[in-house]
Formats: structure tokens, sequence, C-alpha cells
């Protein structure tokens, strides 16, 4: 296919900041009322460019774009038993992420693969796991339920540094932590399809060196008792989107969330010095990916829904 034939119109949804100049927050359990989850800001629509990089996949790495396709086929088949996926599919996707990232530890603390319960609980928060979800889709559906479950469709990037490094906490032993968060660490997506070619509701990826510091918006997310964090994502034109058309259950992408950084927390907002430090420290290494589900002119009509799998680990290396 020609450039122009591998480029696809499409609308995302950025961030727009609070008209008072608050730090926006999101309160993520509905009104049980209307089923609205209030926050103080608006995700609006922009048209963007989109470019399917099927044929040259390869070119993009973890530490470049911020994320990596690769083809390893799975043994396992049944993902409807939570059980059965940590015990089969955890250890073999743990060997995967080994052999792409060359990491010396994997702990992978969380899937998504069955209905949530309330809405959009996609996002990591500091301290709560998430029941798991199934993806499913139709571009023209407007159902958001358990057999219709919606995939965001806003930018975002779904860790912070502090989130990121209260997940080490969380998951890790505590006589480990000290020497773990000394090493470079990583929370990285492995997502793919299952039961079928992935067509529907497609996952762009925006690749990181495109991406400015001043881009990133650190939005609190509200419970009744506690609160996370993520990054919201402005529009910037210079954002290069991408996405790997019809990927199949034997296709996956590695989607990095963040990485250890250096941070700095004035009046409760993190400063936007998020690309000033890995362990790696020239520059070279991408931190995170922006990353958003969109309609994909091309999907055919009867493209059945879409059902992915996303596993989310920490990744340390020696």
């Amino acid at each position: 296919m020609s450039t122009s034939e591998n480029i696809v119109a499409a609308t995302l949804h950025y961030f727009t900041p609070p008209p008072d100049g608050s730090k926006p927050w999101w309160q993520i359990n509905a009104d049980p009322t209307t089923g609205i989850t209030p926050r103080n800001y608006e995700n609006k629509p922009f048209n963007v460019s989109v470019e399917n990089v099927r044929g040259k996949q390869h070119l993009f790495k973890l530490d470049d774009a911020g994320f990596q396709y690769f083809r390893v086929p799975t043994k396992v088949t049944d993902f409807s038993d939570d059980d059965k996926v940590r015990e089969e599919y955890y250890p073999e996707q743990a060997d995967v992420l080994k052999s792409l990232t060359g990491a010396s530890r994997v702990v992978i603390f969380d899937h998504s693969t069955h209905p949530f319960q309330t809405h959009f609980l996609r996002v990591i928060t500091l301290t709560r796991l998430k029941p798991p979800a199934i993806r499913r889709h139709r571009p023209d559906s407007t159902l958001d339920d358990p057999q219709n479950r919606r995939p965001i469709s806003w930018v975002h990037v779904d860790q912070t540094p502090a989130s990121s490094e209260a997940r080490v906490h969380k998951h890790l032993p505590a006589s480990l932590v000290p020497s773990l968060l000394a090493r470079r660490y990583q929370i990285v997506n492995l997502w793919r399809p299952i039961s079928h070619t992935a067509l529907d509701f497609p996952l762009a990826l925006c690749d990181c060196r495109s991406v400015g510091r001043d881009d990133l918006v650190a939005t609190t997310l509200v419970y009744p008792d506690k609160q996370g964090e993520l990054f919201s994502v402005r529009r910037n034109e210079a954002h290069q989107w991408k996405y790997l058309r019809g990927m199949e259950p034997d296709e996956g992408v590695l989607i990095k969330w963040s990485v250890r950084l250096q941070f700095v927390r004035i009046s409760a907002i993190i400063e936007a010095s998020l690309f000033s430090f890995d362990s790696i420290q020239d520059g070279s290494v991408a931190i995170l990916t922006p990353h958003t589900a969109f309609v994909d002119p091309t999907t055919p009509k009867d493209a059945p829904l879409r059902e992915s799998i996303e596993l989310r680990a920490l990744v340390f290396y020696d």
C-alpha cells in the first residue's frame, strides 16, 4: 500500500484544562442516579491522522517510540477463567517480556479480560486493583455494558511517576523495595487481541519522540477513600499517531506506561521535569506512550467486536 493509503483520518479526544486554572480531577465512582463520573475538565475532539505501520512495525522499539510490536503466539486459548489466566498466561508472557526487553525481573500485577463493574475503570490507581474486563465494541454502538465494553476513547497515559513508584511498594516485598527502586524499572502493558483479528476500534499509540513534556497534565482520580493519578494529554500538532491494522491473536504490542523519573511536587502539581531522568541518562530512552482507542474508517461494518487482553507488569533491569 502507498503511504497515503496507510494514513487514516480519525477523531481523537484530548484534554482541555479547567477554566478556573485548578488542577484537573476526575471522580471515578459514578453518580448512582445518572451514571455520570464528574470531572472539572473536558476532553474535546480533534481531527488527526493515524498511520497504519503494517509492514514496518519492526521499526518501533520500546525505548525509542515507547511501544514495540511483536509476533509471539500464546498457547492459552481460554481467557474466560481469571485463575487460569494467572496460572498459565502470566508466566508465559513474563518470559515474553523478559525476552523482548532484556529485563531480569518481571512482576505482572493485573490484567483485563472480563466485564468491568463500573464505568471506565481501566485507569490504574495508586492503591487498588480493578475488576478485569474484556474489550468489546462496535464503532456505531453506544452500549457500555458487560457484553459491549467500550475501550477508552480519549488520549491518556495510565501512570505518573508517583503512581509508578507506588506500584513497586504495593506489589513487591518491603525488604526488596529499596534495591528495586535503585534500579531502572518500568511499567509495561502487554496488549494482544484474543479470539480473532482485531479490526474494530483499534489501539492508536503516540510516538514518544513527538510528545513534549508540557503535553502531559497530572490528573487526580478521586475515590471516596483514596486518590490516584494519571496523565491527561494536551493536543499538540507534532504528535505522531500509529496503529497496526488487523492485529491477530499471535501479535501483540508492548506499551511503556512510565519509567522511574525524578519529579518535583509543587502545590500538589507534578512539575514538568518528566523527561529529565532515567537510569540511561543520555535522553535517548522513551518515557511513556499516550494512547487511545479510535474509530478506524476502514473497519468493515460486519467486523466482529474487538476482544483483547492486556497485562500490566513491573519490569526491572540489572
